[in-house]
């Protein structure tokens, strides 16, 4: 039992298994695990499939419910679904993304992606359910339109990184999307205002109090104005919009600071982080291990500080944490070991 303070412990309510390769990532379906609609989850592998996972509504325990095969040739890296929760968005090295629509219970594959020179890394939703972006090993990043009948067309591509673009995301209320990569920086794109071109408006580098290494990935708290990354240095950086940054930026874009370094509670990769809406951070590495962190409200300013260490939380390399998008204490995390477990974050009396 590993617990902070002997407040908490980080259960594991049940080992997912199915996949027959390294899991790299998972999303929890954002219109489930509410009103009575069992949690869904889906997770993708290196064994070119995707998996749908459900919650069982009678004795809560989660059982594989279609396996999306067939349709990637190669590793399945990223998936994503539509704020809507109907639609699902996958990536692979096969250089292709996939958008999968949910038709009765039944996963169908509705349109493809191509476009990319190889490996496809990441995909992400903007806030409306309009846009999608990818990211590649080519270096570039790629946002589409979706439009009527799930058909999407290209609206810009964007070059700006120098290696290898690790992952996508988009801000959750804003149209800016959010870039990190093996050239160890954080890049921000925002819209031209007449045009439909996205340009860079911020690059967070080391120069800006940024990582040394590679940079894995990135989510955002609740409200948005804070950010948390993580690295291939070993550390976890939290950063923040600035109100007061002068001189106000173009196009009322709010540059983004550095706040806050959490270093020392991995050794080895972090290759993944998430930020919960009760405001607490996962992290998961290379060193099989699951860190949760809070905000210290004992000190003034932006600090945080370790809530709880989970040692051997897989027997390998932990590749993606996430925590569900209802606001329960529900994490999962997918790991080189091939299964995805569900963690509750539980009060221990």
């Amino acid at each position: 039992m590993d617990l902070f303070e002997g407040n908490f412990e980080l259960k594991e309510i049940q080992k997912l298994e199915g996949h027959t390769d390294r899991v790299w990532n998972l999303a929890w379906n954002p219109a489930t695990g509410i009103s009575g609609i069992p949690a869904m989850l889906a997770s993708c592998s290196g064994d070119k499939t995707v998996r749908i996972w459900q919650q069982n509504s009678f004795d809560t325990s989660w059982e594989c419910k279609a396996v999306l095969d067939e349709t990637h040739t190669r590793t399945v890296r990223s998936c994503a679904w539509s704020p809507c929760g109907k639609l699902l968005a996958t990536a692979s090295f096969d250089a292709t993304t996939s958008i999968w629509a949910n038709v009765g219970g039944d996963f169908e594959c509705v349109s493809t992606l191509e476009g990319h020179e190889n490996e496809v890394k990441s995909v992400s939703w903007n806030p409306a359910g309009s846009l999608l972006a990818t990211c590649s090993r080519d270096k570039s990043v790629w946002i589409w339109e979706v439009l009527p009948g799930n058909e999407c067309e290209c609206l810009s591509i964007l070059q700006g990184h120098t290696q290898d673009v690790k992952m996508v995301q988009w801000h959750p209320f804003l149209d800016l999307l959010f870039t990190c990569s093996y050239d160890n920086t954080i890049k921000i794109w925002a819209e031209d205002g007449d045009s439909d071109d996205w340009h860079c408006v911020q690059t967070l580098n080391e120069a800006s109090n940024g990582h040394s290494s590679t940079v894995w990935a990135l989510s955002f708290n609740a409200a948005g104005d804070r950010m948390v990354t993580c690295s291939d240095d070993l550390s976890l950086k939290i950063w923040e919009s600035d109100p007061k940054a002068t001189p106000p930026a173009e196009d009322g874009f709010t540059p983004w600071r550095h706040v806050s370094t959490l270093a020392g509670y991995h050794d080895r990769t972090i290759f993944s982080v998430h930020w919960s809406r009760e405001g607490i951070i996962a992290s998961g590495a290379a060193d099989d291990a699951i860190r949760l962190f809070i905000r210290n409200e004992e000190v003034d300013g932006p600090s945080y500080k370790l809530l709880l260490r989970k040692e051997k939380a897989h027997d390998m390399d932990v590749n993606a944490v996430q925590w569900s998008s209802q606001g329960t204490k529900l994490l999962a995390s997918a790991s080189d070991d091939g299964t995805i477990k569900i963690w509750e974050l539980a009060s221990v009396a």
